[in-house]
């Protein structure tokens, strides 16, 4: 049955999503372990030279086949000394037995076919370099600070752009990570030892992973490692106990998370989120982690508040980090208060991570100030429903009615009409530019200018003929002269001057 207004929406259950798969994927990215192991390359040209000093930066022992060497590849093999091994012949499918890998570079297509289908008999993976068709890998651009080592890949598609993508990854990862990841690799014996669960080890390399990003040009030593095994070591009664973790999701583009938004899904156990989240926020939680929706929408079925907060204090008690991630910032609007009084009332840790309201996101994409030292030098944040879905009868109509106030209306759009009629009793300027955002920041933002006397009309037409019924998404009003500043507004002004003028003739 569907609801009517004013009748609470029906209950719905919290409940486990298990989509976001991951994309088709034109390439696997894998990298292979060559310490030690036997690599065969076969071709002595220039690109040749250039997939040799990959391979042998990898550790292999490499077997170059060819009659003629460039003069690249003959001071490479110099260099290399005992890593790679230079035959001054062509290759034979006998010497591709044991190999690791199997690399040709070879111009004659038929000589690459050759090559290619004698190294599959063989059982080993190959690549002919610029021949798509006869290879089983592609070597990528590579952003080189190991063993930290990010690979790129295009599907030779577009070298030049997987270039130019390594050169912006080159441009944000300091060469000093270098050494933080020489660290990391040195210091896990030390942090196995200690025998900590897994949220322990995390816990450790989560720490670990601040320090890094805050000095990533100190070269971390033996009195940080110290200091860093001494707060596990003290955490470890600690270890089994849950927590609770209110974040901000911003309005949408998740761009516009905090730092610490991202790090607290990335760590996450188990993310609660509203229907209000946007598919792009929930992207960068943990890929482990799970993810359980408790959408609470107006007038549509919802999840109670109650069953919200019994699952996020169980989950906790379980030793589970709970993100509840809320729409926009979770102490506006979000029903924070009763969350942050379910966690305390359980012996709960809880900690709030704010994000962008949606009406500073809404502010931001119309390019206006939402107070002004002209317009408005009060700015004030109301709910157009109540518990029971209607507007609230205990707003200050006064206030409301104030020229020097921006007004943001949260949940608006059934009480629009009716808070505007009582607005403008209590002496607000029908005139006031009013403005209704949908979906602010997402890339299907939509928004509708007008007055408080029009908008509610304006706001009908548009869900008529652009929405044709289905959801617009979260919809949040806006009112007050120093929106009269935003770009609609602008226009429309001209607009009107333009047809006085030609109506004067």
């Amino acid at each position: 049955m569907a609801d009517t207004p004013g009748a609470s929406p029906s209950p719905r259950r919290p409940a486990e999503q298990h989509g976001g798969r991951m994309a088709p994927l034109a390439r696997l990215p894998v990298f292979f372990a060559l310490e030690g192991r036997r690599v065969v390359l076969a071709g002595g040209s220039d690109a040749a030279a250039w997939k040799a000093e990959l391979i042998a930066a990898a550790g292999a022992q490499l077997h170059v086949y060819a009659a003629d060497l460039s003069p690249a590849l003959a001071l490479l093999a110099t260099e290399a000394g005992e890593r790679i091994t230079l035959h001054a012949r062509d290759w034979a499918p006998e010497d591709l037995a044991g190999a690791a890998l199997a690399i040709g570079a070879i111009e004659d297509d038929a000589e690459g076919a050759r090559f290619s289908a004698a190294a599959r008999a063989a059982g080993v993976p190959v690549n002919v370099v610029d021949k798509p068709a006869f290879c089983d890998f592609a070597f990528g651009a590579i952003v080189n600070r190991s063993p930290l080592v990010v690979g790129i890949s295009t599907d030779g598609a577009a070298p030049v752009f997987g270039q130019a993508v390594r050169a912006k990854i080159e441009s944000v990862i300091p060469q000093g990570f270098r050494h933080w990841a020489e660290a990391a690799r040195a210091w896990r014996p030390f942090v196995t030892a200690l025998g900590l669960g897994h949220h322990g080890r995390r816990q450790f390399w989560e720490r670990f992973t601040r320090h890094a990003l805050e000095t990533p040009d100190a070269a971390p030593d033996a009195t940080l490692r110290d200091d860093l095994l001494a707060r596990a070591r003290a955490g470890r009664e600690d270890e089994g106990r849950g927590s609770i973790t209110l974040v901000g999701a911003g309005p949408g583009d998740p761009e516009l998370l905090t730092l610490k938004a991202v790090r607290m899904l990335q760590a996450a156990d188990v993310v609660l989120y509203d229907d209000l989240v946007a598919p792009a926020v929930l992207d960068l939680a943990r890929r482990e982690a799970k993810k359980t929706l408790v959408g609470k929408s107006g007038y549509k079925p919802s999840c109670k508040q109650d069953d919200i907060n019994a699952l996020m204090v169980t989950l906790a008690r379980q030793g589970k980090r709970v993100v509840r991630l809320k729409g926009g910032d979770p102490m506006v609007f979000g029903r924070a208060g009763e969350e942050i009084a379910a966690a305390r009332a359980a012996g709960l840790s809880i900690e709030v991570v704010p994000g962008i309201s949606a009406a500073q996101g809404a502010a931001s994409r119309m390019a206006v100030s939402l107070t002004h030292r002209d317009h408005a030098r009060r700015l004030q944040f109301v709910t157009a429903h109540a518990r029971d879905g209607k507007l609230p009868v205990d707003l200050d109509w006064t206030a409301l009615a104030d020229k020097a106030a921006t007004t943001v209306v949260y949940m608006p759009q059934r009480t629009w009409g009716e808070l505007a009629g009582k607005a403008m009793e209590a002496g607000l300027d029908p005139h006031t530019p009013a403005l209704a955002i949908f979906s602010a920041t997402r890339p299907e933002e939509y928004r509708v200018a007008a007055t408080v006397a029009t908008l509610k009309d304006k706001l009908d037409a548009a869900v008529a003929d652009k929405f044709r019924g289905s959801s617009p998404g979260p919809c949040l009003i806006l009112f007050g002269f120093a929106l009269g500043e935003a770009e609609e507004f602008a226009t429309a002004r001209m607009a009107e001057a333009d047809t006085e003028r030609a109506a004067r003739g």
